[in-house]
């Protein structure tokens, strides 16, 4: 038995092994479908996996790169190839990061990393830490603690030492474990049927009274001969016998609109347009570029705002947070075709925000000996045109 630690006025029942509050200790949550919804079973989940996927891989493909007050690249910055290039020899830093986001989406706790620092505590290498061996605790002063199991013993490291990141309220998994366990049981109620050929359920009537045992060895007949892959068959009765089925079709049920709201719900728990898990039914080609944007506001952009403070928080000292930041570059999320990022980027040439280079540096084209100045090219001044001057460690967005 399991008892509380409160004072005995604020004590509830004793928890026994039987009781539902037990199952959260020990991290088993049943639903009212019965299933106990744990990681590798909701990943089996199409709609679940793709979710996840989804954000993980996009959140570590996307650039991230430091920048000084002018919002100029600073590559000379050691925390820069952390971020950009490689976490650590073996891993890179999109890997990584897709790594401790997925770790985020299927643990309450989030997904952490170890920051390894030299000895004059510049950060070197990124390590992850499987979060099963992380315990959150308090330090004195109140900051975050992080108690690590090693083959050692127990380790601890501040709040600036340890990178995490974690998904509002909890993992989404057991936030919508009701939704995920639905969602496996149309999964087996459907696998059932087919199992039993895609035949629906019905009675088998007879002019004469049976007895026992005649009844079990004709069911038994029955599904040797009509079920699985002996399905399809032609049935032959005996004596009179009629086949009747009673079990409606998919269709009338409908069986296939509930477990689209199955992913529906399962997006929502995600938080993720609906159409980008699959489910068309509702997509037209005039709202699909308004979700990508979406996707990117509501989706994305806390997780993005979570690393980029983590990443703050563990690489930069408190005097570089005053003038460096660690930003995500968003622009190929935003750009949704060829003809609309031409018409940004001659927008931005007209308006004198851009130069040629950076364009070309856009498009992943080598810069031009002229491509410096912010005139612009649609107007012919006599004018002398302002040039900008690239720093050699300037990179493009």
């Amino acid at each position: 038995m399991f008892f509380s630690r409160k004072p005995k006025a604020e004590q509830k029942a004793a928890v026994t092994l039987t009781s539902a509050e037990a199952f959260e200790i020990f991290g088993a949550r049943p639903t009212v479908t019965g299933a106990f919804i744990t990681t590798g079973a909701a990943l089996r989940v199409p709609a679940v996996a793709c979710a996840v996927g989804l954000i993980a891989e996009t959140v570590g493909a996307l650039p991230v790169k430091i920048f000084d007050a002018g919002k100029l690249t600073r590559r000379d910055h050691p925390a820069y190839r952390l971020i950009h290039d490689e976490a650590n020899p073996w891993t890179s830093a999109a890997e990584l990061r897709a790594q401790l986001t997925a770790d985020a989406l299927l643990n309450d706790h989030g997904g952490f990393a170890l920051v390894v620092r030299a000895s004059d505590g510049r950060p070197l290498e990124l390590h992850r830490l499987d979060p099963a061996a992380v315990r959150l605790d308090a330090a004195p002063d109140g900051s975050p603690l992080y108690i690590v199991a090693t083959n050692t013993g127990p380790a601890s490291y501040g709040f600036a030492d340890v990178l995490h990141v974690r998904a509002f309220g909890g993992s989404p998994i057991s936030l919508g474990r009701e939704a995920i366990a639905l969602a496996i049981a149309f999964e087996d109620h459907i696998g059932s049927l087919f199992r039993n050929g895609g035949r629906p359920s019905g009675i088998i009537k007879s002019p004469k009274i049976l007895d026992v045992d005649a009844k079990r060895k004709l069911a038994a007949s029955w599904f040797t001969t009509h079920s699985g892959r002996n399905s399809g068959g032609t049935a032959i009765l005996d004596e009179g016998m009629d086949y009747q089925a009673l079990s409606a079709t998919l269709a009338d049920s409908q069986f296939a609109e509930n477990r689209l709201e199955q992913i529906r719900e399962i997006a929502r728990a995600f938080r993720i347009p609906v159409t980008m898990l699959g489910e068309l039914s509702r997509g037209t080609w005039s709202n699909l570029e308004e979700q990508n944007r979406q996707f990117l506001q509501f989706t994305l952009r806390p997780w993005l705002r979570a690393w980029e403070w983590a990443y703050a928080r563990c690489l930069l000292t408190p005097d570089e947070r005053r003038e460096l930041t660690a930003e995500f570059v968003t622009d190929d999320l935003l750009t949704t075709s060829h003809a609309a990022r031409a018409t940004a980027y001659g927008q931005y040439r007209a308006m004198s925000a851009m130069t040629a280079n950076e364009v070309r540096a856009g498009l992943n084209l080598p810069a031009h000996p002229d491509g410096d100045t912010l005139e612009n090219p649609h107007i012919t001044t006599g004018g002398k045109s302002e040039t900008v001057s690239p720093l050699p460690d300037e990179e493009s967005a």
